[in-house]
C-alpha cells in the first residue's frame, strides 16, 4: 500500500515510543488512543525507536527484540491497523543515522545541554557525566521526524522543547543548504495526566509505579490497593482533596461522565478511598479486558507480526531513500551520482 491510499489530504505525522519495556494506560490516554482517531486522519507514521532505547539502556540491548515485540501487540490491541498506519523499525531505516550526522555538524553543545528534557532527564536519573548519544538524542529525534518530511508531531507539553529544537535544525539546514524539509508542529494532547500510583511523578515504566496494557485484573487489583492517595486523609469520612491524588485522577481518565460526582463525593467525605480505588479497578477492568484479549489473538500469529514490520519498515526505507538523496543533492555530496 502506497502513501496514496493512506488518508487522502491528510498531513504526515511521525511519533512512536523508545523500546524500553511494556506500554502502560498512561500510554494509553496519552497517546495510543490518539494514535488511532490520527491514522484515519492522516498518514501516520509509528516509530519504534529501538536506536534511542540505548542512551539508557545499552548495557542491555538483548531485551530489545522483546520490547519491540510487545510494543507491536500494544499498538495492535488498542486499535492501530498496520493498513493504515506505517510501523517502522528505527534501526532497519539507516539513512535515519546518516541524517543524525549530518545534522550533529551544525548543533552547538550548548544547545543540547540546556534543552530542559534533556536537563530533567538527566536530573532523574542522576547522571553527572552525559553520554554522546543521551546529550544528542533531540537531534536524532530531529532525524526521525524529517527522514519522512513529517509535518505533524503529537507531544506532550514536556516534549515541546525537542520540537522546537528540531524546527531550529531544520530551519538551519534550509538556510545552509536550500529547503528540503517542511518545519513540523507540535499537536499538544490535551488529556489527564496519569500520575504514578506511588505518588511520585508521572507513570513510569522506570519506576515500576504503572498499570501496564497486559496487566490482569488480579495485577490491576493489587496495584491500586497499594496506591497512594490524599496523604491528608485520615479516615474515609474526612473530606478528601482529590485534586492532588493520583488515583482520582484515573476517575477524570475512564469515568468521563461520573468524574464529577465522585470528585464532589470525595470532597465531602461521602466516599472513601478504598471504594475510590474498587470503582477505579472495576473501570479499568472494563477498558484492559478487551485489550488483552486482542493482544493474545495477535501473540498467537508471530509470523505476521514480523510481517507488519517488515512492511512498514520497507515503505519508511523507500522514502527516507528518496528523502537523502535530496539532502545530498541539496549539500552538493552526491559525488557518485554526477560522476554517473
Amino acid at each position: 500500500m502506497d502513501g496514496k491510499e493512506r488518508a487522502p489530504g491528510g498531513e504526515r505525522v511521525l511519533t512512536g515510543d523508545r523500546t524500553t519495556g511494556r506500554l502502560h494506560v498512561g500510554h494509553l490516554v496519552g497517546s495510543l488512543q490518539n494514535r488511532v482517531v490520527l491514522q484515519d486522519r492522516h498518514d501516520l507514521f509509528l516509530l519504534l525507536a529501538d536506536v534511542q532505547a540505548l542512551t539508557t539502556n545499552f548495557s542491555h540491548p538483548e531485551g530489545l527484540r522483546e520490547s519491540v515485540r510487545g510494543i507491536v501487540l500494544d499498538y495492535l490491541a488498542v486499535g492501530i491497523d498496520p493498513q493504515r498506519a506505517t510501523i517502522v523499525v528505527q534501526s532497519l531505516v539507516p539513512e535515519i543515522a546518516e541524517l543524525t550526522v549530518y545534522y550533529s555538524m551544525f548543533v552547538t553543545v550548548n544547545s543540547l545541554r540546556h534543552n530542559p528534557t534533556i536537563k530533567a532527564e538527566a536530573a532523574e536519573r542522576g547522571y553527572n557525566d552525559l553520554y554522546y548519544g543521551f546529550l544528542g538524542y533531540p537531534i536524532s529525534q530531529a532525524a526521525d521526524i524529517t527522514f519522512c518530511k513529517a509535518t505533524l508531531v503529537p507531544v506532550g507539553e514536556d516534549q515541546l522543547p525537542h520540537i522546537e529544537q528540531t524546527r531550529k535544525i531544520v530551519r538551519r539546514f534550509n538556510e545552509l543548504y536550500g529547503v528540503v524539509f517542511p518545519e513540523p508542529r507540535p499537536l499538544v494532547g490535551r488529556v489527564p495526566r496519569l500520575a504514578g500510583l506511588d505518588g511520585y511523578g508521572k507513570m513510569s515504566k522506570s519506576r515500576n509505579n504503572a498499570i501496564y496494557l497486559d496487566s490482569t485484573q488480579e495485577e490491576v487489583t493489587e496495584k491500586l490497593r497499594a496506591a497512594v492517595t490524599d496523604p491528608a486523609r485520615v479516615r474515609a469520612t474526612d473530606p478528601g482533596h482529590p485534586e492532588i491524588c493520583p488515583v482520582f485522577a484515573y476517575q477524570q481518565a475512564f469515568n468521563e461522565d461520573g468524574a464529577a460526582d465522585v470528585h464532589a463525593a470525595c470532597s465531602t467525605g461521602r466516599i472513601g478511598c478504598k471504594a475510590c480505588k474498587q470503582m477505579v479497578a472495576g473501570l479499568l477492568e472494563e477498558v484492559l479486558q478487551p485489550i488483552r484479549e486482542r493482544r493474545q489473538q495477535f501473540a498467537a500469529r508471530p509470523d505476521d507480526i514480523s510481517q507488519i514490520l517488515l512492511t512498514g519498515t520497507e515503505r519508511a526505507r523507500g522514502i527516507a531513500k528518496e528523502t537523502m538523496r535530496e539532502v545530498r543533492e541539496a549539500m552538493k555530496m552526491n559525488y557518485l551520482a554526477e560522476s554517473g
